[in-house]
């Protein structure tokens, strides 16, 4: 019996996502994506109009009278300099709009959306394979793309305000192989957000009663809560995440769902039954998605000198901003936070801004990221372990975290350290001459010159030429349930006049790794000043290498200074250093509501050289 009553529950499953994708299915044509030796070189100078609510794709495109249709002409094309395509209008697109094009930085090519709402499906979008640091649930899925740009250089993308609404999982915009890229005056949102929100309205012995938000479609059977998109459904599952709209705190709770029925009382109100209240509080907004990694929102890849600037994200699905062997990255004025007057209070399904193996600068300024469901910065390298030692020249390495493989990690010319996977510290250079990926998670390196007897399998190698410089200035972290910044490079690290807002792990974590996600590597340049700490989880600032070996006075991190900032403390620790070296904490001003002294505050392990002076200590609360 209980065999018969999956297998309906399934069966409509089934059914409720072909009718997510009917509406897809009202294409008069499919769209045709050519690839760069198949499309025509546009003429220079050239400007293209497109209107998706008067064109016809019949029409010449290059008078406004007479406009295109859709990207689909568009799609045909290689951009010449001072090429200008002209969006008039919002609407309905169902195909991507794909960029091959080379302007030049006297002559770019710009495209402009005109104000209005965009509406991108997914269906017969462009689609393609990518290996996404992170992100690689799903390493064999095509992945449909809104808005891409390839092998492209001197691109301006003006969005004048207007909003892209994403009616599917998608990632929003790919930049692969580019070179000075600007996108500016963007708002993206989904229809229908991949995360689904419900509020506790009133709590009973045996059961709650909540209302579940306006924008989570849902369906109930055989007592199951499953929640419906466009284009997908999940049961929902145990990983909730939970919003204090009254405190503004967040956290992530398991639930219990087996344990759950589910009751349908009208529109949008629905009854839970329980034995045993799991964790329900009246007033509180639970969040719940499905953790499967499967998309990036918005992925840069392979490219430089990409800037974004006076972004507005109101949701995105996936890992967020994620960028890979990438350089020069500029973001000004991003805004990721629910619509305001929406009820929703998640924006971003994961992480908001990924940075893997990029180089030169990282900026991140004026920008206000929150209500996310993981970390609001990540920045990383990986190493890879050795896995085989083939000769004096040659060894064979591999990723080891299922979620990041499937990319070449190297390329000739990269210069490498080996470190030691158990004290993380480095041991021996080399540069790479030649490297090939055997398969999608091994690749074997071979070296300029011959390697010791000290290498060793088990050991790992970071590429330490995609190691970036990172600043992050004037901006406002807040609503995020585990760490703000996390930040593992060589390069520069300056963290100035932000504020962190209640995050509930600490707002700052410099770990490197070689056993678990394996996200390198250590710093050695790292700033900290006239930032605000409110109420952060604790340590507020942790720097907690992953070892196992412990070397005297050979510190994985160096030369980290925390300077007249300011930290509310919600309890105790502010700092806590592990096998740091070269440590100055100075001019800060820590304020709680009890009576405490500096030395409660500041845990060391296995520390050396620090300088902890001229702070002050306020029993009180900071403005």
């Amino acid at each position: 019996m209980k065999l018969v009553v999956k297998l309906k529950t399934y069966l409509v499953i089934i059914l409720l996502f072909a009718a997510c994708n009917l509406e897809y299915n009202t294409v008069d044509s499919y769209p045709n994506y050519n690839s760069t030796n198949e499309r025509k070189i546009s003429k220079k100078n050239t400007t293209y109009y497109v209107d998706p609510n008067y064109g016809n794709d019949e029409n010449v495109g290059t008078e406004k009278s007479n406009p295109w249709k859709t990207f689909n002409n568009i799609n045909q094309l290689i951009l010449n300099e001072g090429n200008r395509i002209e969006i008039l209008s919002g609407g309905k697109f169902y195909e991507s709009l794909f960029i091959i094009g080379n302007g030049s930085e006297q002559n770019p090519i710009n495209i402009n959306f005109a104000p209005g709402r965009y509406d991108f499906y997914p269906q017969n979008a462009y689609k393609q394979k990518f290996n996404i640091s992170n992100t690689n649930d799903a390493p064999d899925s095509l992945k449909s793309i809104a808005i891409y740009l390839l092998d492209s250089k001197y691109i301006n993308i003006t969005a004048n305000n207007s909003e892209v609404i994403f009616r599917g999982k998608m990632i929003e915009v790919c930049i692969s192989n580019c070179e000075n890229v600007n996108i500016e005056g963007f708002s993206f949102d989904y229809n229908r957000p991949t995360v689904s929100e419900f509020t506790v309205e009133k709590i009973y012995d045996n059961f709650a009663d909540v209302k579940i938000h306006n924008d989570s479609e849902y369906k109930i059977l055989d007592s199951k809560l499953i929640w419906v998109g466009e284009g997908w459904t999940h049961f929902s599952n145990p990983l909730w995440q939970v919003f204090n709209p009254i405190s503004k705190e967040i956290y992530r709770y398991n639930i219990p769902i087996e344990k759950l029925r589910f009751e349908d009382k009208e529109k949008n109100k629905v009854r839970i039954h329980y034995d045993l209240n799991p964790g329900f509080n009246e007033g509180l907004i639970y969040q719940n998605r499905d953790a499967f990694r499967d998309y990036a929102a918005v992925f840069v890849n392979e490219s430089k000198n990409i800037k974004w600037k006076n972004i507005n994200v109101y949701f995105m699905h996936g890992m967020g901003f994620v960028n890979q062997f990438s350089e020069n990255l500029i973001y000004d004025s991003i805004n990721v936070a629910p619509r305001k007057n929406s009820g929703r209070t998640c924006s971003a399904w994961a992480d908001i801004f990924h940075f893997s193996s990029c180089k030169g600068e990282i900026k991140i300024s004026n920008s206000y990221l929150s209500a996310a469901n993981d970390d609001a910065i990540n920045v990383h390298g990986t190493h890879l372990r050795i896995v085989e030692i083939l000769s004096d020249y040659k060894i064979k390495v591999k990723f080891m975290h299922p979620q990041t493989f499937g990319f070449n990690n190297f390329q000739i010319g990269d210069s490498i350290e080996f470190i030691s996977s158990s004290s993380l510290l480095p041991y021996e250079k080399n540069i790479v001459t030649k490297s090939k990926m055997i398969n999608e998670k091994e690749i074997e390196l071979i070296f300029n010159t011959k390697i010791s007897e000290k290498i060793k399998i088990g050991d790992v190698v970071e590429n330490v030429t995609w190691t970036p410089d990172f600043k992050i200035t004037n901006s406002t972290i807040t609503q995020i349930p585990t760490r703000g910044i996390l930040v593992t490079t060589r390069g520069k690290v300056i963290i100035e006049n932000n504020e962190f807002l209640k995050t509930n792990m600490s707002s700052i974590l410099i770990s490197d790794d070689a056993n678990s996600w394996y996200e390198s590597g250590y710093v050695r340049d790292v700033t900290i000043i006239n930032n605000k700490f409110l109420e952060s989880g604790e340590p507020v600032i942790s720097i907690e290498p992953e070892k196992k070996e412990i070397i005297e006075k050979r510190p994985v991190h160096k030369n980290i200074r925390v300077l007249n900032n300011k930290f509310q403390l919600k309890n105790c620790i502010a700092f806590s250093g592990k096998s740091t070296g070269n440590v100055s904490i100075l001019y800060n001003t820590f304020y709680k509501k009890e009576n405490f002294k500096i030395e409660d505050l500041i845990k060391l392990e296995n520390c050396y050289k620090f300088t902890i002076e001229r702070n002050s200590l306020i029993n009180n609360k900071f403005d």
